[in-house]
């Protein structure tokens, strides 16, 4: 009986121990500081090719900077107007940002011949940077989230936004790629950060 009693109480002890280490995991996962993010309250700009990419491969990134208390916005190179349904398409993503928590505001779609919706067309990397500096310093960005170097689905217009930030990072003095965190599986995750030496200006 006396066994059985030390073996309950080791366990119990064994049990809160477990809860409390799982616990102080999380808080230090959910700590901006300790994921290598800008802390509650900075800017952060998601940068996506095509209406639906938002809720198709960053749902969870932006649930996840908004748990952060990240104030959010989001860059979308195209009206995705590959089969003429652009319209259709932009009303359709602010909906979507309106439910993960994007104000109509914080959004910009452009429209542009440069950057068309079609998997066959290479997006200019340079051209790309260009506009994405832009709308950096404009809005005082401190965090850049974007596709990964497969552009997670492969489609090119994806892959050439992460080469867009690249070109962008590249010209900064100090922009690692800031830890992953554990909120989705695909983003790049880059601090914005002034450029070493200034890229060309093109109006958007």
């Amino acid at each position: 009986m006396e066994v059985a009693a030390q073996l309950l109480c080791l366990a119990a002890a064994v049990l809160v121990w477990g809860v409390l280490w799982v616990w102080g995991s999380w808080e230090r996962m959910t700590r901006p500081e300790q994921a290598g993010l800008p802390g509650g309250g900075s800017r952060t700009l998601l940068v996506t090719a095509h209406p639906d990419d938002e809720a198709m491969f960053f749902a969870p990134t932006i649930l996840g900077l908004a748990r952060l208390r990240h104030q959010l916005f989001l860059l979308c190179f195209s009206a995705g107007n590959y089969y003429n349904q652009g319209e259709i398409r932009k009303k359709e993503l602010l909906q979507s940002c309106d439910v993960l928590g994007i104000p109509p505001s914080n959004v910009m779609i452009i429209e542009n011949r440069d950057f068309p919706d079609d998997p066959d067309v290479r997006w200019d990397p340079d051209r790309a940077a260009d506009v994405l500096l832009q709308h950096v310093e404009a809005n005082g960005i401190k965090l850049v989230v974007t596709f990964d170097e497969g552009g997670v689905s492969g489609h090119s217009n994806h892959v050439a936004l992460n080469a867009a930030v690249r070109v962008l990072s590249a010209h900064a003095p100090v922009c690692e790629p800031a830890a992953q965190i554990p909120l989705s599986a695909g983003p790049t995750l880059l601090p914005a950060a002034r450029p070493r030496r200034p890229l060309r200006a093109h109006p958007t």
